[in-house]
């Protein structure tokens, strides 16, 4: 290796720590939580993203429409085998519970209460899902509650 691609190299490493401690670094304060990165969501479309389920291979017996469910107490949404691992994002404007199965091969059934956002945008469930199965939703009273594409 000569000398000149010895230099190239090392200024290309420095840039490199330059980077990851200007990412790193912030702004200093502690950060929200919920709030998105952009360099992470750039990350994610580059890899993929992620995959949600397709609202018209949910179905169930208290569907209004493809993805659209009137829940009265509690419904049972059947969802078919996405082929892989994918996320199931149920939203309404009122609070709702679900009940699903763990992915893979664990035994365990995970129930979640969703609330609704401060800021008034709804409840959002996300539900990992990668064969086919039920989940159950049910809402005190009754709520619409819609399969999102996000």
């Amino acid at each position: 290796m000569s000398g000149q691609q010895k230099a190239l190299l090392a200024a290309l490493g420095v840039l490199v720590v330059v980077f990851a401690v200007a990412v790193g670094a912030g702004r200093g304060d502690r950060g929200d939580p919920s709030a998105r990165n952009p360099l992470v969501e750039l990350l994610g479309r580059a890899g993929g993203g992620r995959d949600t389920v397709d609202p018209a291979t949910v179905d169930a017996d208290c569907a209004q429409a493809p993805g659209r469910m009137v829940v009265a107490g509690r419904c049972a949404l059947r969802v078919a085998d996405p082929g892989g691992l994918r996320t199931l994002v149920l939203r309404s404007r009122d609070a709702f519970t679900v009940r699903a199965g763990a992915p893979g091969d664990a035994d365990l059934t995970v129930t979640d209460e969703v609330t609704t956002a401060d800021d008034g945008s709804g409840a959002v469930a996300r539900i990992a899902v990668d064969r086919a199965g039920t989940v159950l939703v049910s809402c005190p009273g009754e709520c619409l509650v819609t399969v999102a594409r996000d």
